[in-house]
């Protein structure tokens, strides 16, 4: 057996599957360019809100934090060295995941389970509005003799995977651009997302092609913002529980596929199909289009929305599923109430905290003209980005 299988077979054997939850969340405002606020402001802002959230003394309560972030996107080297201040971890144990939120709120999940903390922060921010060149960054992910091509811009792999993805699930440009539809207009309804609109399929396929056929709509444009979560045990949650009800995480795992363009199966997300397989195996579900109340899932590009649809198993034609109305807010599987990335922006590492932030927020309650109908489960799935193959799937529920 693997890791991971040793870490599934040790969860089937809990009694209910609640035994990890969040307690509080905080966010940041989110917004496209933040130039009065450093990253480090964005942080304290999103930590003051998600300890009074969960009612706790950070100083005397929390003994594990966890911070999501890369170098390369803070522009200093060792940049978890400049974490601990903001979140209130100064002179304590601070785990730092050079990587997406999500990773981080797993790492959290098995703090916890290992007995290394009973409540865990997790923190993950963006500031890419300081970043001169995402696409210089992201092109430094690519392998420099097989995948950097000199003059040529990082998405040309988002667009060859999305004429694979297309050419082999019979969707269509057309479906593509009904996931921007979609989820601009449902962004239009959060009070936190930057880029609602409303536009037509005509706008999308007409808007300038970056990486034929990827055009400019379909790609989610950068935000700043913070995402602070408090995890904890189950002992933790109930002792704590106030004016909250804890979210429990049912179901959580992740999967790296090859880091090897050449290699790369580019007509499926083998990453989201496998983690989620494991996910709902850990959480007992066998249908998850009638055992999930909605889903938040990565949509950095709009052909990926479709892609995980089908990989998270909610449908076998994604784009039927979403240009019928199925994937709207009062559809059979509401996806990206929010708006997701398409229409909230895109924060690079916290990306799929932004999902957990708006997922916790719908169980409890609390989104406001977003509200679904009593949601009691929702799933959150995570991709890191160009030129990665990984991703994490996770199972929130009541």
């Amino acid at each position: 057996m693997n890791s991971m299988e040793i870490f599934v077979w040790f969860l089937r054997r809990l009694p209910s599957g609640k035994e990890v939850a969040i307690i509080g969340i905080g966010s940041s405002k989110f917004d496209s360019i933040t130039s009065g606020l450093s990253y480090k402001e964005l942080m304290y802002e999103a930590a003051v809100q998600a300890y009074s959230d969960a009612g706790i003394d950070v100083r005397n309560d929390v003994s594990s934090f966890i911070c999501c972030a890369e170098d390369f996107w803070e522009g200093n080297s060792i940049s978890d060295e400049y974490m601990p201040d903001q979140i209130g971890a100064k002179l304590r144990p601070l785990f730092t995941v050079s990587g997406d939120g999500l990773m981080g709120l797993a790492h959290a999940y098995m703090h916890i389970l290992a007995g290394v903390s009973d409540l865990v922060v997790v923190e993950s921010h963006s500031k890419l509005s300081d970043v001169i060149s995402k696409d210089l960054i992201e092109d430094l992910g690519f392998d420099p003799h097989f995948g950097r091509i000199g003059g040529v811009d990082s998405k040309y792999l988002a667009g060859l995977e999305m004429r694979r993805y297309l050419e082999e699930s019979g969707n269509t440009h057309d479906d593509c651009a009904s996931v921007v539809v979609k989820n601009k207009r449902n962004a239009l309804r959060n009070p936190r997302a930057v880029y609602g609109d409303n536009i037509t399929n005509k706008d999308v396929l007409s808007s300038k092609e970056i990486a034929s056929p990827l055009t400019k709509s379909e790609i989610s444009s950068p935000a700043d913002g913070s995402v602070v979560i408090v995890v904890a045990s189950a002992r933790k949650a109930r002792r704590l529980a106030g004016k909250n009800k804890p979210v429990w995480i049912s179901g959580i795992s992740w999967f790296s596929d090859t880091p090897n363009v050449e290699e790369m199966d580019l007509g499926q997300a083998l990453y989201a199909s496998n983690s989620a397989r494991k996910a709902y195996e850990m959480a007992r579900i066998s249908r998850p289009l009638s055992q999930i109340d909605f889903a938040e899932i990565d949509d950095t590009y709009a052909y990926k929305e479709l892609e995980h649809i089908e990989a998270l198993g909610f449908a076998k034609r994604a784009g039927k599923f979403v240009s019928s109305g199925k994937a709207d807010p009062d559809g059979q599987m509401p996806i990206n109430v929010s708006g997701g990335s398409l229409g909230m922006g895109y924060f690079v590492e916290a990306s799929a905290l932004v999902r957990v932030y708006e997922s916790v927020l719908q169980i409890r309650g609390e989104a406001g003209r977003m509200q679904l109908r009593n949601p009691r489960r929702c799933v959150v799935q995570s991709w890191r980005g160009i030129p990665t193959q990984t991703g994490v799937t996770a199972i929130l529920s009541a």
